[in-house]
């Protein structure tokens, strides 16, 4: 059986990615829905829609389990499909808790899309954990238009950061919550522009801990573990149903698998 990993675009291949480093023999299907990019500027309703849609596309392609890899759409539409669908499915949201934590008593800067700053989901989280008042929030729309066009290290790209940036005595941060999967593609330009102690972190990692955690505990995972030799991992990709299989849709896979391995370690 598969893992169903999704998001509006290659934002998504965040997850994946992750996925791939801690969850090495299991088989995934990649899903971004490309015509419908993106997501953080449409209304929940919408995005409800669009996430039903995908969620049909999983259950018909063998999913045990499926990641919402996309905050937008976990904020909008993560409790409606839980409701709808027996499958486990895992939702990314912001790690505003672990960055209020880890920021000892410094500012906190949240970047998200439009619709993940307006959902309530996000505003009670900062509510329940962020009890000095030191959370503040940001929307970047473009930076997942950026993304999807894969322009990452540019003279645009750096100037749309520096002026979004430009409001916030930066110094007064210690973290900056990458809350778009997209956003994990940009960490070289966000680490150009931040002062050199504002620590990045996102819910990558810990979203695919948790995905572990419930394949355990509904005894779906595979036994074999990242630190074990592993058979080929398969992975099959999906661009709003339509599978990626030339070279060229291939080949452009890898080289967004390999700029997130690079920013995996920055």
């Amino acid at each position: 059986m598969n893992i169903g990993i999704f998001d509006s675009g290659i934002g998504g291949l965040t997850l994946l990615h992750q996925a791939l480093v801690m969850l090495p023999n299991e088989k995934y299907i990649f899903y971004a829905d490309t015509d419908n990019a993106p997501y953080g500027t449409k209304s929940s309703a919408q995005v409800i829609t669009l996430v039903d849609n995908v969620m049909h596309f999983m259950t018909e392609h063998n999913c045990k389990a499926v990641v919402i890899a996309c905050n937008t759409a976990t904020a909008a539409a993560a409790e409606t499909m839980r409701r709808k669908y027996k499958i486990p499915i895992i939702g990314i949201e912001p790690a505003v808790k672990p960055a209020v934590r880890e920021s000892h008593g410094k500012r906190v800067l949240v970047a998200a899309t439009p619709l993940t700053v307006r959902e309530e989901k996000l505003q009670n989280l900062v509510k329940r954990v962020d009890d000095a008042h030191l959370v503040d929030l940001l929307a970047l729309p473009r930076l997942v238009e950026f993304a999807e066009r894969g322009e990452f290290e540019s003279d645009a790209v750096e100037q749309y950061l520096r002026e979004a940036l430009s409001a916030y005595v930066l110094e007064k941060y210690g973290e900056l919550v990458l809350g778009c999967t997209h956003f994990n593609y940009f960490k070289d330009t966000f680490r150009k522009i931040l002062p050199k102690d504002v620590h990045m972190i996102d819910g990558s990692e810990g979203t695919i801990r948790q995905l572990a955690f419930v394949l355990e505990r509904t005894s779906q995972a595979e036994t074999l573990r990242a630190s074990e030799q592993k058979n080929d991992t398969s992975v099959r990709y999906f661009s709003s149903g339509r599978e990626w299989k030339s070279e060229q849709e291939l080949a452009y896979i890898r080289q967004l698998h390999e700029r997130l391995e690079r920013m995996r370690v920055l």
